[in-house]
C-alpha cells in the first residue's frame, strides 16, 4: 500500500526544537511516533537564536559575567575578543568569532589569556546548568561588559554564534611588530577600514600599555599617542610598535586627532566596530 505523510508537528520550547511528533497513515492504520531531534538534525541557520532582545538570556549571561569580572580583570577579558575574532579573513571566510581561542591558548601570540578564559568558565559553567551558552556567545558578551565596566559605552550583543570544534588557521592576527601600511592591509582583509582599524586600536587605552588609567575606557590612548612619549626615555616603554606606528601614517594620524579631540566620537565608533568584529565570520543557529 501506498505510505502518505498526514502531519509533521514541531514541538517548540524555550531552547530551540524539542520532539518531532509524526503521524503516518498506512492503509487504514495511522502510526505515531516522537523523536528527539538531537540526533536527526545537525544545528545549523535554521535553528532558533539566543537574540540580545530576549532579555532574560542576556541577562543571565550578563549577570554570571558582572560576577567574576572586575575592572582589573577587563583589559585581559577584552583581549580575548581581538584574539578569537581577529582570525577572520574574508578571502578564505575563516576564522572569526567562533569560540577557537579555547584550542589555540599555547599560540605565542595567545599569552596570557589563558588566566582570562579560566575567570570566564566560573561564569560559563553556572550559565549551562540554566541555559548552554557557547564560548563565542559568551566572549562576546563579557567583551563589551569590560568595556562598560570600566566607563566605555554599552554595546548590544546579538547572541547565538555557533563554537567551532577545531582550531583557527595560524599567523592570522595583526603582529605587534607591524607598521602602518602592513596594519592597514591586515584589517582590510578582515574588511575594517583604516578609521575601524584606529577605532579598535582605541582598546589599549585600558590596561598596562601606558595609555591613562589602566581601568578608565576613555580616549587617552589617542592624547598620549600624538604625545610621542616613547621619544623619550622615561616613555619608552609606552605602547606597542604597532600603535607607534600608526601616527607615522597620516591617514590614521588624521583619526588618532579627530578621537583625541572628540571622545563621543570614538566611543561611538569603538562600539560600532566592536560589533562588527564581534560578528566577524561567526556561524548562527539562525540568521540575523
Amino acid at each position: 500500500m501506498d505510505l502518505y505523510l498526514i502531519l509533521i508537528l514541531c514541538h517548540f520550547d524555550r531552547f530551540g526544537i524539542d520532539n518531532l511528533v509524526v503521524n503516518l497513515k498506512w492503509g487504514r492504520r495511522t502510526l505515531a511516533f516522537t523523536s528527539t531531534l538531537s540526533f536527526l538534525l545537525p544545528l545549523d541557520t535554521s535553528m532558533p537564536a539566543f537574540a540580545a532582545t530576549d532579555e532574560d538570556e542576556f541577562q543571565l549571561i550578563q549577570g554570571e559575567v558582572r560576577k567574576v569580572l572586575t575592572k582589573s580583570k577587563a583589559p585581559g577579558v577584552l583581549r580575548l575578543v581581538f584574539h578569537d575574532a581577529g582570525t577572520f579573513e574574508m578571502d578564505t571566510k575563516l576564522g572569526g568569532m567562533n569560540g577557537s581561542i579555547v584550542y589555540e591558548l599555547d599560540r605565542p601570540e595567545n599569552g596570557g589569556l589563558k588566566k582570562s578564559l579560566k575567570i570566564l568558565q566560573k561564569a560559563k559553567s553556572e550559565i549551562d546548568v540554566i541555559q548552554k551558552v557557547s564560548w563565542a556567545d559568551m566572549i562576546a558578551v563579557a567583551g563589551a561588559e569590560a568595556v562598560s565596566i570600566c566607563g566605555g559605552p554599552s554595546i548590544p550583543i546579538q547572541l547565538g554564534r555557533i563554537d567551532s570544534m577545531v582550531p583557527d588557521p595560524e599567523d592570522k592576527l595583526p603582529a605587534e611588530s607591524f607598521d602602518a601600511s602592513t596594519l592597514k592591509q591586515c584589517f582590510q582583509k578582515k574588511c575594517f577600514s583604516a578609521q575601524q582599524l584606529v577605532a579598535l586600536s582605541g582598546a589599549h587605552t585600558i590596561g598596562g600599555k601606558g595609555f591613562g588609567e589602566p581601568t578608565v575606557f576613555d580616549n587617552s590612548y589617542f592624547k598620549i599617542l600624538l604625545e610621542k612619549p616613547w621619544l623619550s626615555s622615561a616613555g619608552s616603554m609606552i605602547g606597542l610598535p604597532s600603535d607607534r606606528a600608526l601616527v607615522q601614517d597620516d591617514e590614521c594620524l588624521s583619526w588618532i586627532s579627530t578621537y583625541a579631540n572628540n571622545e563621543d566620537l570614538f566611543l561611538e565608533d569603538f562600539k560600532n566596530a566592536y560589533i562588527k568584529l564581534a560578528n566577524l565570520g561567526a556561524r548562527w543557529r539562525k540568521s540575523i
